[in-house]
């Protein structure tokens, strides 16, 4: 059954549920829903957790065997089921069987991408959100509108109070990146006099930022900078900046061009493409992303996506080679250097 998410609180407080189900595009929204459910299992004694992640070549059977085994260190256990494509293999139905019959003292938690229209309409996606013994939760992207309500809502959970300008500035700042408006009000927390957050404070954090930050990198990669965007990398790395940190935000930029140059290329307006994205772009970031729109085709973007993969794995440890190095290959990819960074790996 579906759960709002503004009652998942209130709800982790009683007997938890066998299943629960986060699907959405916003990271941390939905990284965030998913902590609050691990830490009401913790909490209720779930104290082991394994985690599987569904890739294209997923064995489902560890997952029916990790239910049906016991286990050797709790007597409550959490599994994890991340489905990174959104929809499970041909050989996913073994997470039907699962759904059926939930192990005991074990709970499920299942995190996959927004589920469109046609999808939800398939057998294992009603399970996820019918199912009886199912939670399932829809996070859905901070419209532009909602923006400045959600960062003083956000403030206001920090213990701080901030005036109209303040709100607005941020919400330009991030524009529509709720990551980054996390991490801006973190930095407003020890810089704010008394909790007092105006434009003036604003200013002080954007001038304390780091020298090199992630989105500013994103950006000279889709103006095409190259040598830029490669000095920023390094400037990341150099302020000890995780590599997955990077991965991530390149592999959301990647993820939106290659969304929306399939719409244009199916026909699809392009103000339109835009528009629907999630999240939308924004005004402002539009003459960006069309000329980096322009550089590669809907093809050429997919491709890059499954290059960001292949450096996911090796920050995992489950593919050769430095992160770091195929991190430096991706990002001139994007600035329009025809390289291949699989054939690196």
């Amino acid at each position: 059954m579906k759960l709002n998410p503004a009652q998942l609180g209130k709800h982790l407080q009683g007997a938890l549920a066998a299943v629960y189900v986060v699907s959405g595009d916003e990271p941390l929204l939905c990284q965030e829903a998913c902590d609050a459910i691990r830490a009401a299992c913790r909490a209720q004694g779930f104290s082991e957790r394994q985690v599987f992640n569904a890739e294209a070549n997923f064995d489902w059977g560890n997952l029916l065997q990790a239910s049906a085994s016991l286990s050797l260190f709790a007597d409550k256990r959490l599994l994890e089921l991340r489905i990174p494509g959104g929809k499970p293999s041909d050989k996913g139905v073994a997470l039907l069987e699962y759904l059926a019959r939930p192990a005991e003292d074990t709970v499920l938690l299942v995190s996959l991408p927004k589920l469109d229209g046609s999808t939800q309409k398939s057998k294992w996606a009603k399970a996820l959100i019918e199912g009886p013994n199912t939670q399932f939760l829809q996070i859905w992207p901070v419209d532009a509108n909602q923006l400045g309500q959600w960062i003083r809502q956000r403030m206001a959970q920090s213990g701080l109070s901030a005036t109209q300008e303040a709100v607005e500035m941020i919400a330009v700042r991030v524009e529509g990146n709720l990551l980054a408006a996390a991490q801006e009000i973190e930095k407003l927390k020890l810089l704010a006099e008394g909790n007092q957050v105006d434009v003036d404070t604003v200013q002080a954090a954007v001038a304390d930022s780091a020298r090199f930050d992630v989105f500013g990198l994103i950006d000279a990669a889709l103006n095409g900078e190259a040598e830029h965007a490669l000095r920023m990398l390094e400037g990341l790395r150099g302020e000890g900046v995780e590599p997955p940190v990077i991965l991530w935000a390149l592999a959301r930029e990647i993820r939106l061009l290659a969304t929306i140059a399939q719409q244009y290329g199916q026909g699809m307006p392009l103000d339109k493409a835009f528009s629907s994205a999630r999240p939308p772009v924004w005004d402002k970031r539009r003459p960006l992303v069309s000329k980096a729109l322009q550089r590669h085709s809907a093809l050429r973007w997919a491709k890059l996506l499954e290059d960001a993969q292949a450096i996911d794995a090796q920050i995992k440890g489950q593919a050769p080679g430095d992160a770091w190095s195929t991190l430096n290959m991706l990002t001139l990819s994007i600035c329009g250097k025809r390289l291949s960074i699989s054939n690196a790996v």
